[in-house]
């Protein structure tokens, strides 16, 4: 039944994280506790179905998940732009995405967020053993991410089917094109090196060039998906994250092309401009970055 998700853990699970909770400090314990419950209490009334809000009741799964997603997004967006306060907010929305999502489960009768959060410290806990054992086994933290990235492969294998079956449908493209390579390259199913991958680069774009000149837009795009595939693959080879690298690019673009528009505004010039006239700006932005 939902709401007993701590009853339901094991013994052993439970007096670690009770043990847990005795080294916090039981003034902190309690705060946090008091202030999640808030949370779940807001929930709660914000789904009740006679007295919550209208907006709130009729949401589901389905149409709660791009929220999801674009919390997640605007946390690293404050932790990009280092503000802290922003990252305190961002992650309270964030939270809150989890407890509507626990919410709509527990009245369903499938979990509830007490569920969630227990089963969170399990997993935490066994997959950190050189943490919480009685003594530590002294790993590194390389020796470290490669016994989880195993123990992770071990429930995949007892499970069955793809090493590629548990890479999320819902990430990004270009972040799932660079999970779904590194998953692979753990078979050696794999470039030797970037070198390899740059001349594949230049073999998918000289298919690109053929499309284009061809005119057939399915076959384009195909091309185009090819290259961006490769540019990923490319990117995990020289450990490069493919996501923040065009998060940069975006940037270094947005700021360009602004110093363009406010170029153009203080000579009273609005509207589509001559290229030339716009590109001249552009090179007066990059090296205005370089002073």
């Amino acid at each position: 039944m939902p709401g007993q998700g701590a009853e339901k853990a094991t013994e052993k699970s439970a007096e670690r994280t009770a043990d847990l909770q005795v080294r916090s400090g039981s003034e902190g314990s309690l705060r946090n506790a008091a202030a999640t419950q808030a949370v779940l209490d807001v929930m709660a009334r914000l789904r009740d179905p006679e007295r919550g809000c209208p907006w709130d009741i009729e949401q589901s799964f389905g149409t709660i998940a791009p929220y999801t997603i674009e919390e997640a997004y605007e946390v690293a967006d404050a932790i990009e732009r280092t503000d802290m306060a922003a990252l305190k907010e961002e992650l309270g929305d964030l939270l809150f995405q989890v407890a509507f999502h626990a919410r709509m489960a527990e009245e369903l009768g499938a979990f509830d967020f007490a569920d969630v959060a227990q089963a969170l410290a399990d997993k935490m806990i066994e997959r950190h053993p050189h943490v919480f054992a009685e003594a530590g086994d002294g790993r590194t933290a390389e020796q470290q991410t490669q016994a989880w990235e195993t123990l992770k492969a071990e429930k995949r294998a007892a499970k069955g089917g793809s090493l590629l079956d548990d890479v999320a449908m819902a990430l990004p493209a270009l972040m799932r094109a660079e999970k779904l390579t590194k998953r692979a390259a753990r078979i050696n199913f794999d470039w030797p090196s970037s070198k390899e991958v740059l001349a594949k680069l230049d073999e998918e774009l000289a298919e690109l060039k053929a499309a284009d000149a061809s005119g057939d837009q399915d076959h384009i795009a195909e091309e185009m998906g090819d290259i961006l595939f490769v540019m990923a693959n490319l990117a995990r080879k020289l450990k490069v994250d493919p996501e923040d690298a065009l998060r940069r690019a975006n940037a270094k673009f947005t700021r360009r092309f602004q110093y363009i528009e406010r170029a153009l505004a203080a000579a009273g010039r609005t509207g589509p401009q001559p290229l030339d006239d716009m590109e001249q700006l552009w090179v007066e932005a990059k090296a205005a970055e370089k002073r």
